[in-house]
């Protein structure tokens, strides 16, 4: 994909002034949400633009009920007695090391529902931006109450201040343990947290980013001190193990001079100190506006939309403390994320395109009380996530996954000659056969999808309605003809034949032999469409 692109007007923070049509609404929610259902677009249309950036940003609606104990129903393997069937384990300070396998992968699967079961808002894309942004891995933290009020803390502050967040992080067990900050004292400073916390968390590692390796050795002396409780499931402050010298840095921080406390409080005094000196410098808000840009809008930042929209959104969010709801507004809002040198040119994440493609086409799981079965079900979900490169829960180390920051590839690095067969093979699994857990099977039914379309007794408008809903970007009059020609036609020229075939399956759909040419011409059609490099992009 080529990386030269000629935008309808230079980049800014401008508002999209453009129509606000079926294209335009599938293209923000793709961006935002996980798939464009019919549904979701009928709704966000009626909204207008600035109501849907309203709904999108809603942060009133309840956080989901926290994961319960599915794995061990039944299986006397397993005891975790403290913790009944369906009740949820989160607070429930256990370290023995097989529920704690157990558990951590619960979370996943419960992480999973959640993306599938989104309310109309960005919040469920957001905690995988942070997950990337502050990554962490289950594996290596162990301890499943620590994964989930890691994950918990971020879904809380998904939409919110991510100064606060930063400071919540630099103290969370889950962080504490994934970046050996529990481990840091005043006799051995540790530099891993004091390293990412700039280089990936705030600053980052690009021209501008002038901090010192002093700056990285002053900081690991300030966040001496910080220990785990795992009774108690949080972190305190032990302050005979803090550094309690000064701690000078570099002339990129103009020359702060942050105090050494001693007592109780000095841990949070220092960290304020710190993060009030992170955040005072302009390369903060510029390298948190290109993670944000990259991650809604395109991997290529040019200098023109550094300039012209990168450089006045990072001025928006220091002028909102920090505060990313507005900058997610005015960014989602703007004409260049609508522009249509910006539209189809992600590849999209495993989780997106598998997710997305259960979304649209409405497939059906079983009803909530059914906990056993659907987080058997999330799991297959979640199998093929990591199959495919992104183990959600699990990103392969401290920078996240490479799609998000590795030049010159970024989005790219989805696709290699291992995943894109398996991409492949995963859509055509959930078009044709699914799978089943506990006798529930979880498959695209092809024929309810199309019954719902407003025509579909006519090839050429059902090919055009499914097109248009399923595919990133267009595929020409010459291909959609091919498709009718070749799967619903049956290589026949007249679209009687289809026309006749769809009108004998809906009143007689007990003629077996109809029935089963209808049903596999669609599954055909859908299938097809799937496999197309065009659905892979958003």
């Amino acid at each position: 994909m080529s990386t030269e692109r000629k935008f309808q007007a230079p980049p800014s923070l401008a508002p999209y002034v453009g129509a606000w049509d079926k294209e335009a609404v599938k293209h923000l929610l793709r961006r935002t949400m996980f798939g464009a259902k019919k549904d979701d677009i009928l709704y966000f249309t009626s909204l207008g633009l600035n109501g849907s950036i309203n709904q999108l940003l809603n942060t009133s609606l309840p956080l989901p009920a926290p994961p319960v104990k599915e794995y061990a129903v039944g299986n006397a393997d397993v005891p975790d007695t403290l913790i009944g069937p369906g009740e949820t384990w989160v607070n429930d300070p256990n370290n023995d090391g097989t529920i704690a396998s157990y558990r951590r992968s619960s979370f996943k699967k419960w992480w999973v529902g959640n993306i599938i079961n989104q309310d109309r808002t960005l919040r469920e894309n957001m905690c995988i931006f942070w997950h990337n942004h502050f990554s962490t891995e289950t594996n290596d933290v162990s301890n499943a109450q620590y994964v989930y009020k890691h994950h918990n803390l971020i879904r809380s502050n998904a939409l919110g201040n991510i100064k606060s967040l930063v400071r919540a992080m630099s103290i969370d067990p889950a962080m504490l343990v994934y970046l050996n900050g529990q481990n840091n004292n005043k006799s051995a400073p540790d530099e891993n947290y004091s390293r990412e916390i700039q280089e990936l968390f705030v600053i980052g590692k690009g021209a501008g980013a002038d901090f010192t390796e002093s700056d990285v050795k002053e900081a690991a002396k300030l966040f001496t001190g910080w220990r785990n409780n795992a009774t108690k499931i949080d972190a305190y402050f032990d302050s005979n193990r803090h550094d309690t010298t000064n701690k000078q840095f570099s002339s990129f921080y103009g020359n702060t001079l942050i105090k050494g406390r001693t007592g109780a409080t000095a841990g949070d005094l220092e960290l304020d100190d710190f993060l009030n000196m992170l955040f005072a410098n302009n390369e903060a808000a510029l390298f948190l506006c290109r993670k944000l840009y990259i991650w809604f809008v395109y991997y290529k930042i040019t200098p023109e939309v550094e300039a012209g929209f990168i450089a006045p959104l990072a001025k928006l969010l220091r002028d909102s403390n920090y505060e990313v709801k507005p900058v997610l507004k005015v960014l989602l809002s703007s004409e260049h994320f609508f522009d249509m040198m910006n539209r189809g040119c992600q590849i999209k994440s495993p989780v997106n395109m598998m997710i997305g493609l259960l979304r649209e086409f409405e497939v059906k799981f079983p009803t909530p009380d059914l906990y056993t079965t659907n987080y058997g079900l999330w799991n297959q979900m979640l199998s093929y996530f990591t199959n495919l490169q992104q183990n959600l829960g699990d990103p392969p180390d401290v920078s996240g996954w490479k799609a998000y920051y590795q030049e010159p590839g970024y989005y790219e690095y989805w696709i290699n000659t291992d995943t894109l067969p398996k991409r492949i093979q995963y859509l055509d699994s959930l078009v044709t056969n699914g799978y089943t857990v506990s006798g529930f099977k979880v498959v695209v039914d092809g024929l309810a999808y199309v019954k719902k379309m407003a025509a579909p007794r006519d090839p050429n408008k059902l090919i055009d309605e499914l097109a248009d809903h399923v595919l990133g970007i267009p595929i020409s009059t010459q291909h959609k003809a091919q498709l009718k020609r070749d799967i619903l036609l049956s290589g026949q020229s007249d679209d009687l034949y289809w026309a006749t075939a769809w009108d004998l399956y809906i009143s007689t759909p007990s003629n077996a032999a109809n029935t089963k040419y209808v049903t596999t011409a669609i599954t055909n059609l859908i299938k097809y469409m799937v496999d197309l490099p065009e659905f892979q992009l958003c």
